[in-house]
């Protein structure tokens, strides 16, 4: 309760001093983003809106159905296949996602004066803490040049035993947008060091507890786990920058009765470069928990201390024709050429230790020889070249389109290709707007690495003779913002489909397998209530291979209004659903979650009652999370096999937006 309190005395000595403060009369920061490789820049929302803002930590709102180990900060995945990204080289990272920054993802900013955001959330007793605190600072030196640092700082302590999380992340950028000349840098680096418990070793103290503890309902820390002293490390460091020459010419306008020399860009050449560093560790102290918990152990039975690496430098160069500096410039197109390096670092293979040979002068003890093989690391490391082009058009209110290709010509990916793109339209219908849009994509593509080599205490494999992994996907979407309404409908086919089956190791199907979605987003307003859903279908054709809830649905229902017409206030509910299925499970020592076929979880709603405030640039909240537990639903609150989700706790966090 003294951080609630200390909450609240920083939210109202914050108002108060931002109510001080003088209007800005100047134009508003704004932030982009860098699509890739060319780093084409375009706009973003500000992260100050106060909608929603109540649910920044929950794991659970990251999708519509989100699966995680049970503490904020932890590996998951989206149960929604059409929201899963594509895997990374080093897929160890993938669980962490939605916790990592990339040149793809993070936003830069642009303020005529310096600004600042602060955040400080929490949640939780004294042995359950979790915490998040963020800082963003940005500021412009001209109207050109930019500098500026951001940081989120996770530390959480979970409910269950051994589950704990500590994950920092901190940034460096910059960026000089010039009339001629635009150069954007990317300093990145984190460091995730999550405790690993295995899951709880008995569903039933979950389930019924009344069963196990004399008829009282157990404490979540004195739920038994498989492991009490094993945790994963993800190290990484990402280094980008993207510039870009603009050749064209002036061309005189009048404005405000005056002429001006505007330059119009014709041609820009293109230089992207990106250096990528990471590592990961897996160690369990426990050696007989190990024993219990995993099927094999190849190297050191009193101790698994396993680890790889990985590294790779990629260059881009391109030209691209501007788009809209003529009349018959209708659309813009570039050309690329990339080459990347990439060296990964393995343990060695599992030789076993025994003797290698007799020694050719017997020992004078009478001592036997026992020689040791030693296990040197093993590198692999690839060259790739990429030949790509683009062809877009984002000039417009009716059609706007955007395609991109590339081929590879050397090195594993050599004949791989991946094609995607999508083209919008918009028309009037009954005094509103219609919007459609179609995208797809097909893809050819090597698998990630690590499904082909990895070597480690507990698991080993070697799968060269995995082909290629074929993707088609097509869909559409209609949406009409002034109903609230958006419908897609996409479907997928896939061949040589790469995951992780029943016992945990890397398989590859080679059938065609689909996967249909259909999302409708359906959003209700009438003066001050408010309806938010969303209803998710979709099927697997293979169920066992890519395991999918037929139904996932979201809900939110509050109230909008104002305080003496200043704080904003939404005060509401949201509602989390999907049917049962074989959902994945998580394997801590590969960082994977994994087909299973004994356990079905879902079938359990998950809501959250919270106060959502802001007053001028600070936003503040106050939510009771999984508020439903004890009340209605049951108990199978699980959202992997064997990870039970948080109880019922309060939560409380407070952003402000500072104008330096």
């Amino acid at each position: 309760m003294k951080r609630f309190y200390f909450a609240i005395i920083i939210f109202l000595l914050c108002t108060v001093s931002i109510s001080a403060k003088k209007k800005n009369n100047g134009p508003d920061p704004y932030a982009w983003r860098n699509t890739q490789p060319l780093g084409n820049r375009y706009r973003v929302p500000v992260d100050t809106l106060m909608l929603n803002y109540y649910s920044t930590d929950l794991p659970t709102s990251y999708s519509t159905a989100y699966g995680y180990t049970g503490n904020l900060g932890g590996p998951g995945l989206s149960k929604i296949f059409f929201e899963r990204p594509e895997m990374p080289q080093f897929i160890f990272k993938e669980p962490y996602s939605h916790w990592i920054k990339t040149p793809a993802n993070f936003d830069f900013y642009n303020s005529r004066i310096p600004i600042t955001f602060l955040s400080y959330l929490s949640g939780g007793s004294k042995t359950n803490k979790q915490e998040d605190l963020r800082a963003t600072f940005s500021g412009n030196v001209n109207k050109q040049l930019a500098f500026g640092a951001s940081m989120d700082y996770v530390l959480s302590r979970g409910h269950y035993q051994s589950l704990a999380t500590k994950d920092f992340s901190w940034q460096l950028f910059g960026s000089y947008i010039g009339e001629k000349y635009e150069l954007q840098v990317l300093f990145n680096t984190l460091n995730f060091v999550n405790q690993e418990n295995g899951g709880i070793t008995d569903d039933n103290e979950i389930l019924h507890p009344e069963n196990l503890a004399g008829g009282q309902t157990l404490d979540s820390k004195s739920v038994n786990v498989n492991l009490t002293d094993a945790y994963n490390r993800v190290r990484g460091k990402n280094y980008y920058a993207t510039q870009r020459y603009k050749l064209g010419f002036y061309r005189t306008e009048e404005r405000d009765t005056s002429k001006v020399e505007i330059f119009v860009p014709v041609t820009s050449f293109i230089h992207t470069i990106e250096y990528n560093d990471n590592m990961r560790r897996f160690v369990n102290n426990d050696a007989s928990e190990g024993a219990k918990y995993f099927k094999n152990t190849y190297l050191n039975n009193n101790r698994t201390n396993d680890s790889t690496s990985y590294w790779s430098l990629k260059n881009t160069f391109g030209i691209s024709l501007l788009e809209g500096f003529n009349k018959y410039a209708k659309m813009g197109l570039a050309a690329y050429l990339t080459y990347e390096v990439r060296r990964f670092k393995l343990m060695a293979d599992t030789i076993p230790i025994d003797y290698i040979s007799k020694p050719e002068v017997p020992s004078l003890t009478g001592d036997s020889y026992r020689y040791s093989y030693a296990r040197n690391s093993q590198y692999y490391t690839d060259n790739i070249l990429w030949v790509g082009a683009e062809v877009s058009k984002q000039q417009g209110k009716v059609l706007t389109y955007y395609a991109k290709g590339q081929l590879g010509l050397t090195g594993p990916e050599a004949g791989s290709l991946d094609i995607d793109g999508h083209i919008n339209t918009r028309f009037p219908i009954f005094k509103d707007t219609v919007q459609l849009r179609a995208y797809g994509f097909f893809k050819n593509t090597e698998p990630a690495f690590y499904y082909k080599h990895y070597v480690s205490n507990h698991f080993v494999w070697d799968n060269s003779n995995f082909g290629k992994i074929r993707r088609f996907r097509v869909g559409g979407e209609f949406s009409v913002p002034r109903w609230g309404t958006r419908l897609n409908v996409g479907v997928e086919n896939i061949q040589n489909y790469v995951y992780f089956g029943n016992d945990c190791l890397p398989k590859q199907e080679s059938s065609i397998l689909q996967v249909f979605s259909a999302t409708l987003q359906q959003d209700f307003h009438f003066g001050p209530f408010n309806l938010d859903n969303q209803l998710v279908y979709q099927k697997s054709s293979k169920s066992s291979v890519i395991p999918l809830p037929d139904f996932s649905v979201y809900s939110n229902l509050y109230f909008l209004f104002r305080i003496a017409k200043v704080l904003h206030v939404q005060l509401g509910a949201d509602f989390r659903y999907y049917t049962k299925y074989y959902g994945e499970a998580y394997e801590p020592a590969t960082l994977s979650f994994h087909t299973q076929n004994d356990v079905k979880i879902g079938g359990y709603p998950l809501m959250n009652a919270y106060i959502n405030m802001k007053l001028k640039q600070t936003r503040f909240y106050v939510m009771y999370s999984h508020a439903n537990q004890g009340l209605f639903g049951g108990k199978n609150s699980f959202t992997l096999p064997h990870y039970p989700l948080p109880p019922s706790m309060l939560q409380i966090g407070i952003s402000i937006d500072f104008a330096n």
